[in-house]
């Protein structure tokens, strides 16, 4: 519980909300990996959801749903409301990502998580620290993305090796510019503040950072593991 002190220091207030920005993305990722390893180590349970396509679906949209609400009624929840709903996202991942111990070897896994979290640690802290015009970056990052989205789905019935390598570079290119981008929002959205904020919204703006940082990572892990894994899948 941070004190009233502490909350009206804006700068001081900026690092502890970094800090648990990270710490809540930790025990996301923690929580993600836990669940997707000894999922994929059951086929039982392989077979009952991660294989069977009703249940996944399902997984899928609860997916979708809590993000929308994280995303769209935060400011409305309770705060641990907030962080209970953003583990529970956690969880949701993990169960789709367990398919990856299958479709990749470990040390795929093992070596796109390592330069995943290598990218995802200097982005985010040049994001924190940079004093360049980082907030007009962000309507061309959304550009490509709906380009990179677009070139997906045609590569998905036109497929080309060539055409998902550079699908998969432009991802980790793209993602890492976002993973600067939403670092800098993180902390304008502090300053925006003032010396003006609950315990309450403080929190629910720790979560808020942690789910656009943490879709930021995966999608530099996956993209990274197409790279790592290409050819090397089980």
């Amino acid at each position: 519980m941070n004190s009233i002190s502490t909350l009206q220091d804006v700068q001081g207030r900026e690092n502890t909300l970094l800090r648990n920005v990270y710490l809540y993305l930790a025990g996301g990722l923690a929580l993600t990996a836990l669940v997707s390893f000894a999922l994929s180590q059951s086929m039982t349970l392989m077979r009952a959801v991660v294989l069977n396509p009703i249940a996944m679906l399902v997984v899928v949209i609860a997916q979708f749903a809590v993000v929308m609400v994280i995303s769209g009624r935060t400011e409305t929840m309770k705060a641990g409301t907030a962080v209970m709903t953003f583990f529970l996202y956690a969880i949701l991942t993990g169960v789709t990502f367990s398919v990856l111990f299958i479709a990749y070897a470990p040390t795929a896994i093992a070596k796109a998580f390592i330069s995943a979290a290598s990218v995802f640690v200097g982005a985010s802290i040049y994001g924190s620290f940079s004093k360049s015009n980082v907030r007009s970056w962000g309507r061309f990052l959304f550009m490509a993305l709906f380009g990179l989205v677009i070139a997906t789905f045609i590569n998905m019935f036109f497929y080309s090796t060539a055409m998902d390598l550079l699908i998969s570079a432009v991802g980790v290119v793209l993602f890492t510019g976002l993973t600067v981008w939403d670092t800098n929002k993180i902390v304008a959205m502090n300053r925006e503040f003032g010396g003006q904020i609950s315990q309450a919204d403080y929190t629910k703006l720790g979560i808020l950072g942690a789910l656009d940082l943490y879709l930021d990572f995966i999608n530099i892990f996956l993209y990274l593991l197409r790279f790592v894994g290409h050819g090397n899948r089980d």
